[in-house]
């Protein structure tokens, strides 16, 4: 565990660290507000690759969803806390460069306005901390592959945060001979209130997506029409 948690906190700082200098010096003409940005995002993306396999690999070797166990499940949590701890500064780090003054200190006004504008993700980093796991703009919105990835973005959310709780289902359900909709009454009511918490917010953040799609591809119609 102690070991996970080192690795954690040296692999997600680092990485940013690296993005950030390897961007700084390839490409100059870049602001530090660009870096930063792009950088927190290349770590989130390796993270969400990192999550992926690994749940792959746990979905393929459990033959039983409610008694099998995989180590990987375990050690994984613990190297995700430090990356949650990472992420929320990142966060932070990423509020203060859009809105620091000349000065660039770091305000009480920029901390109360992080907070105020993400309180449902700190929130989310926080049950994940301290509940689940005991128990690049750049102005380039106009391009296709800015495009292609808000599809791809949509997609493995879709699939990876909200059709994953049906999964679960599915598989509880064709283990005990029972149907999709069968499967939510032949388990504790608390464990189908605990997954509607669960699934609530990232079904927002999904709407959230989708309004910013639908606007990304409006823009050129609306040029048109103007």
């Amino acid at each position: 565990m102690l070991l996970t948690l080192a690795w954690g906190s040296l692999f997600f700082p680092g990485l940013f660290a690296l993005c950030s200098w390897g961007l700084r010096r390839a490409r100059p003409e870049w602001t530090d507000t660009d870096c930063v940005m792009i950088s927190t995002r290349l770590v989130s993306s390796v993270q969400a690759v990192l999550a992926t396999g690994s749940g792959i690999i746990i979905i393929r070797s459990c033959s039983d969803v409610i008694t099998d166990r995989h180590w990987l499940a375990r050690e994984y949590a613990w190297f995700l806390v430090p990356y949650m701890i990472y992420d929320t500064y990142a966060m932070y780090l990423c509020e203060w460069y859009r809105t620091r003054d000349q000065n660039r200190r770091h305000s009480l006004t920029t901390f109360q306005n992080f907070l105020s504008k993400n309180r449902l993700m700190i929130t989310h980093h926080a049950v994940i901390l301290f509940v689940l796991v005991p128990v690049a703009q750049l102005k380039q919105q106009h391009t296709l592959l800015y495009k292609v990835n808000g599809i791809l973005t949509l997609t493995t959310f879709l699939s990876c945060r909200i059709l994953l709780f049906p999964f679960m289902y599915w598989s509880y359900g064709r283990q005990q001979g029972l149907s999709l909709l069968q499967t939510p009454f032949h388990i504790p009511f608390y464990c189908n209130v605990a997954n509607a918490f669960l699934i609530a917010p990232q079904i927002y953040w999904f709407s959230l997506l989708c309004k910013k799609a639908a606007r990304l591809f409006d823009t050129p119609l609306a040029k048109k029409d103007g």
